[in-house]
């Protein structure tokens, strides 16, 4: 019967690690931002996706499918991401459509595009309704972070189901009305407001959805507590864990220092290899947190990439930075709270120790070390 259960056992993990191998793109998270200010008759629209996000839309934005989209075929493109992007942008006003009209499209750092664009309409003194329909386009879960800056300025976070928002116009004023003053009071910017309490949901949110599909955290995290441990080595590994990649994630994306992706993915990829391979040999777990604490660093800047991909507003960082990592925090604890007692309970088995280890171990080395292969040939 222990063989059965550990030829069980072997091809279960196997299939796993060829499961779970084939998620090279581990860290794509449907984010981006928008700003809408209202201009008298026109909206100006500013708006930055993921390049890969865009390239769902335009499968021909990616012109030599190579991979990689580059200036040249952005600006071959011009058209189709007047019509297929910012076209599914619909402003109105008092029902009647504005036409949009693409300003400039460009690529910016850390994977990025911007797309900005112009709605022409009617009125100087209407409200604009926006309807971002492009979301529906976009992947499950997308966020759209909309700032609509009109006589007030307010932050949306938008999601399929919930798309739409409205930037308020004042009249104009009358003629010699208020002198100076009033020049002045026309020409000062809308106060900017505090991220709203459902912006910080949504990017709470957002980082639990970004570490439950982050298949390759979680096969790190699963490599580390196979080991017998007790349960105080086991909370110091995954603190050390916690406290490294929330360091690296907040340099990130404050623009402190930034590594290359192309650097911090095959790294990612070779930490989970070589916790799989350590499994053959280490014994005692008492001391793994040493190791655990640098790759926890190296991993903090893969959660990073989530956040820069687009420019969020100056304003939204420290919301979007804190909430976002409670959100990885409140995931990770999810994920820990049924793999522990599911591997304490196996553990009890006569074929896990040390036969199984192995075996699931192995799994794990195979899994890293594909993801290594592939995030290099990518």
């Amino acid at each position: 019967m222990g063989k059965l259960a550990l030829g069980f056992a072997a091809v279960a993990a196997f299939a796993f690690a060829s499961l779970v191998a084939v998620r090279a793109d581990a860290h794509a998270i449907g984010l981006s931002t928008g700003e809408y200010s209202a201009k008298g008759e026109s909206v100006a629209v500013k708006l930055a996706f993921a390049r890969g996000e865009v390239a769902s839309v335009l499968p021909h934005l990616d012109e030599n499918r190579d991979g990689h989209v580059t200036a040249i075929e952005v600006e071959s493109a011009k058209k189709d991401l007047e019509s297929k992007v910012l076209g599914r942008v619909h402003v109105t006003q008092s029902g009647a459509a504005c036409a949009p009209v693409l300003v400039s499209a460009a690529l910016t750092e850390q994977d990025g595009l911007a797309v900005d664009g112009r709605f022409d309409c009617a009125s100087k003194d209407k409200p604009f309704d926006v309807d971002v329909t492009l979301l529906d386009d976009l992947s499950h879960g997308h966020r759209h972070v909309a700032r609509a800056i009109g006589t007030t300025t307010h932050d949306e976070v938008l999601y399929k189901g919930h798309s739409s928002f409205t930037i308020a116009q004042s009249a104009p004023a009358e003629a010699g009305a208020s002198g100076a003053s009033g020049t002045a009071s026309a020409n000062a910017p809308p106060p900017a407001t505090e991220p709203s309490a459902s912006s910080a949901w949504s990017f709470f949110k957002m980082g639990i959805e970004h570490i439950l599909t982050g298949y390759d955290h979680l096969v790190f995290l699963f490599g580390l507590v196979l080991l017998r441990a007790r349960v105080k080595e086991l909370l110091a590994v995954v603190t050390a864990f916690t406290i490294a990649h929330s360091i690296t994630l907040a340099i990130a994306v404050l623009g402190v220092f930034t590594p290359s992706p192309r650097f911090v993915e095959p790294a990612i990829a070779l930490s989970i290899a070589y916790v799989g391979i350590e499994n053959f040999f280490v014994k005692d777990a008492s001391k793994r947190w040493r190791i655990t604490f640098p790759f926890g660093l190296i991993h903090g800047f893969g959660f990073a990439g989530a956040l820069q991909e687009i420019n969020l507003p100056r304003v939204q960082i420290p919301t979007a930075l804190v909430t976002f990592n409670l959100g990885v925090e409140a995931g990770q604890l999810f994920a820990m709270s049924l793999v522990l007692p599911m591997v304490m309970l196996i553990r009890q088995k006569d074929w896990f120790e040390p036969r199984g280890v192995r075996v699931l171990s192995g799994a794990v080395a195979l899994a890293g070390g594909v993801w290594f292969v592939m995030r290099l040939a990518g």
